[in-house]
């Protein structure tokens, strides 16, 4: 939420997201086809977004930490095109969108900032659009850790070491690859000393040349 907002403004904002609900993993937030009555802000742990084929197969769409804001997708629509799953226990603000839209046309900051979280969410989503349409299997990859590694900074944690919280046959999902291919590339980079590998643990060794690598596309 917006810095810059006065004592009364943000005590307002405090009142209308002091709905907090506690999911344990597996748990769903919402499900595709439910009711769109509230974004849902991540106050700690992480979330999946999937969508399910109609043979089964499930494909990974996001993958959300402490700090973001799940459910935009539905806005347009007033209801949700896709599920969330809570990846570990998780702790998460209900924020009433219809409260929520009529708040931030009286403090013009949260309507800015609102615009914000919703131009991120398409600069991810072209992102994600490049991610599967250009690049190299190792490409995306470098890419997702990289993104990964950011994340682990903005939220003030060491940004070279990262604990997956999903699985290589999720990422694989996400990134429109086969879990062979997915392990290859683990392997691979292990080998030339970009990463050091062990599970779910990942240490970034070369943080530069992983940068390099993800954008030679």
């Amino acid at each position: 939420m917006p810095t810059n907002l006065s004592a009364s403004e943000l005590a307002r904002l405090e009142d209308l997201s002091n709905s907090k609900r506690t999911y344990s993993t597996g748990d769903y937030l919402y499900r595709t086809g439910d009711c769109f009555l509230s974004l849902h802000a991540i106050r700690s742990g992480s979330v999946k977004t999937r969508v399910l084929h109609e043979d089964g197969r499930e494909q990974l769409t996001s993958f959300l930490m402490a700090g973001e804001i799940i459910g935009l997708d539905a806005i347009s629509t007033d209801f949700h095109t896709c599920e969330a799953v809570a990846m570990e226990p998780c702790e998460v603000c209900e924020l009433p969108f219809a409260q929520m839209e009529e708040l931030s046309r009286e403090i013009p900051s949260l309507q800015r900032h609102l615009h914000k979280i919703m131009s991120r969410e398409i600069v991810r989503d072209r992102g994600i659009m490049l991610l599967l349409g250009s690049m190299r299997a190792e490409e995306r990859l470098a890419t997702f850790l990289l993104n990964l590694s950011q994340q682990n900074a903005a939220l003030g944690m060491i940004s070279t070491q990262l604990r997956l919280k999903m699985s290589r046959l999720e990422i694989g999902s996400y990134l429109g690859l086969k879990l062979e291919t997915i392990s290859r590339a683990f392997s691979r980079f292990q080998e030339e000393g970009l990463l050091q590998v062990k599970a779910r643990y990942i240490e970034i060794l070369d943080l530069p040349r992983l940068r390099i690598l993800a954008v030679k596309s």
